[in-house]
């Protein structure tokens, strides 16, 4: 009975907002399912969302292209609409605001004062740090005042795509405005990378539904990073890796093995040395919409040590090979003999054979001196 009570409570809450308890409960398995998490998550964030437990975003943008926001706009496992409405409480964000100005601002105040200590603080964009942070002002406020302001009340911090996670392309050399990630300027504080460029945008959304159904974050990596999505690196799963193991090159974009689809490792694919989930999760619900499956190289968009450090087109280490490359072959390579080799095989060979007959000659005049020949008597 009080479970048959609490499905009926729960109901009146989602007819209440105006939604059909099962279609919003499919929106939050799909949610799920997206970043490999079981359909009861789903279920529990529905409920969640359902009470009003729906967490307080507050997005901030600095030196950035915007194409994190751009991607984010394009999910449709849930849709923007529903993301925005339905699962989180999106109080700030420059990009999507009606609002500017003055009204802008008031929110953003609002917002930290009301959910302090719990609101989502999502860092786009990296932070200029040269000149007291000069190079970037929103609001009469520096980028560097701003997310020490903002971030100092958060429950949670998660920079979106590279340029947040360790400055990206603003801060490739010589990094005139000392562009920094928000890991970097935030010391001591547990920021979650979600690198990228852009980001994929249901690694966000799986980081920021965990955090506000149970109130944790996913296992991260050594560089902050949820397991979850940079848990391996592309080569893995990479589709084109069977071509890779059976020694299948592209030589030069346009030739037969391009067109076939064939290993782009030779090409200065970043994809053995990249650690991301995009090729199992592509981009826009589009199958094949990631580099790769456009037929460009991987240029390693997540790895600060890769992305505008080295050359697109050079090939990188591959640092952890994976079977087959590893197993012993079936049928063992067979050398062969050259008419060198036999040569000298039968100068040898000859050499002995006279050794052991000259030998053998002398102990058996030997045995005939001393009358132990075998034609002797003992």
């Amino acid at each position: 009975m009080k479970s048959l009570e609490r499905n009926d409570e729960r109901s009146k809450l989602f007819e209440d907002r105006g939604l059909d308890r099962r279609d919003f409960i499919r929106i939050c398995t799909l949610a799920a399912a997206a970043v490999g998490l079981p359909a009861s998550v789903g279920v529990k964030w529905a409920d969640a969302a359902a009470k009003g437990l729906k967490p307080s975003v507050i997005w901030l943008h600095f030196q950035e292209c915007t194409g994190c926001t751009e991607s984010l706009l394009r999910t449709s496992h849930p849709g923007l609409a529903e993301l925005v409405l339905d699962l989180i409480s999106l109080d700030y964000c420059e990009t999507l605001f009606a609002a500017a100005g003055y009204q802008a601002e008031a929110a953003l105040k609002s917002a930290m004062e009301a959910n302090a200590g719990k609101y989502v603080c999502i860092v786009e964009g990296a932070i200029p740090t040269k000149d007291n942070g000069i190079y970037c002002k929103i609001g009469g406020r520096t980028a560097l005042e701003m997310l020490n302001e903002v971030a100092d009340k958060a429950g949670a911090i998660i920079a979106i795509g590279s340029c947040a996670s360790w400055g990206g392309i603003p801060s490739a050399d010589p990094n005139p405005t000392g562009a920094k990630g928000a890991p970097q300027v935030l010391p001591g504080k547990t920021v979650v990378t979600i690198p990228g460029c852009p980001a994929n945008p249901y690694n966000l959304l799986g980081t920021v539904l965990q955090y506000a159904t149970f109130g944790t974050l996913p296992a991260l990596d050594d560089q902050a990073r949820p397991r979850f999505a940079y848990g391996r690196v592309i080569h893995d799963d990479c589709p084109r890796r069977p071509h890779f193991d059976a020694g299948r090159f592209v030589q030069q974009f346009g030739d037969e093995g391009h067109r076939n689809g064939w290993c782009l490792y030779k090409m200065g694919c970043k994809g053995p040395a990249t650690h991301a989930n995009c090729s199992l999760k592509h981009y826009c619900e589009v199958d094949g919409a990631w580099p790769i499956g456009t037929g460009h190289p991987c240029v390693g968009c997540t790895e600060q040590s890769i992305l505008w450090s080295m050359p697109m087109h050079a090939t990188v280490e591959i640092q952890r090979p994976m079977p087959p490359d590893t197993y012993p072959p079936i049928k063992a390579e067979q050398g062969h003999i050259s008419a060198v080799a036999a040569g000298l095989a039968g100068v040898v060979g000859g050499a002995l054979a006279g050794a052991g007959w000259m030998a053998a000659k002398k102990i058996g005049e030997g045995s005939e001196e001393k009358g132990t020949g075998p034609d002797k008597g003992a």
